[in-house]
């Protein structure tokens, strides 16, 4: 073990734990502002709750993804020096706008949501929370153009004084290919992960408390997120497919990988389940769906797929000596993991929305276990879909310009990279209890009674101090 591997294992781990808090604030920006215009619009209570309800689990998951989000930036000067001053010119430049633009409008306007209830025009109020959804996807999609260029570089130019990357066209760089459809699939498994959030409370309290005066709050909450599921379902499907095409023209052994295709086939069949040697490298059993692999790559059941044997020798007569090939058995079932925990959340979703059917009320205990299920399963679906992203690149750091084992600090020690590896450990750790204890405390809560007026306040209200709005 050497500090690259450690450096490595660190970025992985903050990344992952990370991105458990992302789609999650995403998704339930949109819905919380969609929940309260379905309140503005009628002046119904249930949407007034319910806004508030999963408005304060939006607010306790956007703050842990913000601190844990401020560690990701600080690993590319502690132990990614050599990448980031390869690149820094590209990498900082929608970085930079995330930060001075969009966290600026998510944050600003977030606060003024949360201490503008009742101080606020109810239209600005409302705008406000829809300021700051957008503000949240305007910062997901600049992150992911960065990302998008070390999938596939693109409007840059190599210095070769400096041997550095220069910008030569930014427009490029956000108008990547990969980063065009990267967003919408993004999006598509946040709401993913959102809706089945909506739908687990929810269904907990119809179950649990049948004879709350808020249990029609709840049913509305168990459908309006069963539909967003089944939609996002949806979108993650074609968005990926699209995504899939894309990787097969611009990273061919990613795609190889997926599949553990080592010969170039055409037909190429997918292989739902694969037994095999440990490395990966030689097939002992395969269930196989015929022409698939080929229409997911190419869009033709007939198209020819690229082998990992015919790309490796490829890129080292074009790249040089060296293994170019990704660890083929983790590409192989994150891919297929990421695939089968999205669909089961849509499973869950219709399951859900069949045991509420002509005004039914659902009271199975299965359905309960399977619900509170849900928002873990896109949760796993999203974080093995990123670990297949990055681990597919490999060994790459930026595809085709960089190598991983290049961009590691060159300065940084094994001691010194596995002391910061073993305290961000354990600071998330403690970060992921305070998370999970909050949302179980104010989940169980239920939703908060909206009909009591607050007490007559003589006082000037340019005078009254500001007050926390849950």
């Amino acid at each position: 073990m050497d500090a690259l591997d450690v450096a490595r294992w660190q970025f992985g781990v903050t990344t992952v734990y990370h991105f458990l808090f992302v789609p999650l604030t995403i998704g339930l920006s949109v819905l919380v502002a969609i929940l309260q215009t379905m309140w503005h619009r009628t002046g119904n209570e249930r949407y007034l709750k319910l806004t508030k309800f999963y408005g304060k689990l939006f607010l306790i998951n956007f703050a842990m993804g913000v601190v844990t989000g401020i560690v990701q930036e600080f690993q590319f000067g502690m132990n990614w020096s050599d990448y980031s001053r390869f690149v820094g010119d590209i990498f900082g430049a929608p970085l930079a706008i995330e930060a001075l633009v969009a966290f600026f409008l998510e944050s600003t306007f977030i606060g003024l949501w949360i201490f503008g209830w009742d101080r606020l025009p109810k239209r600005a109020h409302l705008a406000s929370i829809w300021a700051a959804a957008i503000g949240t996807n305007l910062s997901a999609y600049f992150i992911l153009a960065a990302n998008s260029f070390m999938q596939n570089p693109v409007g840059y130019r190599i210095n070769p004084d400096t041997g550095r990357a220069e910008l030569t066209d930014f427009p490029a760089v956000l108008t990547n290919k990969v980063a065009l459809i990267t967003f919408p699939h993004t999006l598509a498994g946040s709401f993913l992960v959102a809706g089945s959030l909506i739908v687990a409370v929810g269904l907990w309290h119809v179950i649990r408390n049948r004879d709350s005066a808020d249990t029609g709050a709840y049913r509305f909450a168990t459908k309006f997120g069963s539909w967003v599921v089944l939609v996002a379902s949806a979108a993650v499907l074609f968005t990926g497919d699209i995504q899939g095409k894309i990787m097969t023209d611009v990273q061919p052994m990613k795609m190889a990988a997926a599949e553990g295709l080592y010969t170039t086939e055409s037909p190429a069949s997918f292989s739902v389940l694969t037994i095999g040697s440990l490395d990966g490298s030689r097939e002992v059993f395969a269930l196989k769906i015929p022409y698939l692999l080929s229409f997911l790559g190419t869009g033709d059941p007939h198209g020819t797929v690229r082998g990992i044997d015919d790309l490796q020798a490829q890129y080292a007569t074009q790249y040089g000596a060296g293994s170019y090939t990704p660890i083929i058995p983790v590409t192989y079932w994150s891919f297929r993991f990421m695939i089968t925990f999205g669909l089961a959340a849509g499973a869950i979703a219709l399951l859900v929305l069949w045991s509420q059917r002509k005004g039914r009320t659902p009271s199975s205990r299965w359905l309960l276990r399977a619900g509170l299920a849900m928002p873990v399963l896109p949760l796993l679906a999203n974080s093995f879909g990123w670990i297949f992203t990055e681990m597919g690149r490999q060994p790459w750091i930026v595809f085709g310009e960089m190598l991983t084992r290049n961009g590691v600090s060159r300065s940084v020690s094994l001691a010194e990279v596995l002391t910061s590896f073993t305290a961000f450990t354990l600071i998330y750790a403690t970060l992921a209890v305070i998370e999970v204890k909050l949302l179980l405390r104010y989940a169980k809560a239920g939703v908060p009674d909206v009909s009591e007026q607050p007490p007559a306040d003589d006082t000037d209200d340019a005078e009254r101090p500001l007050a926390f709005a849950y």
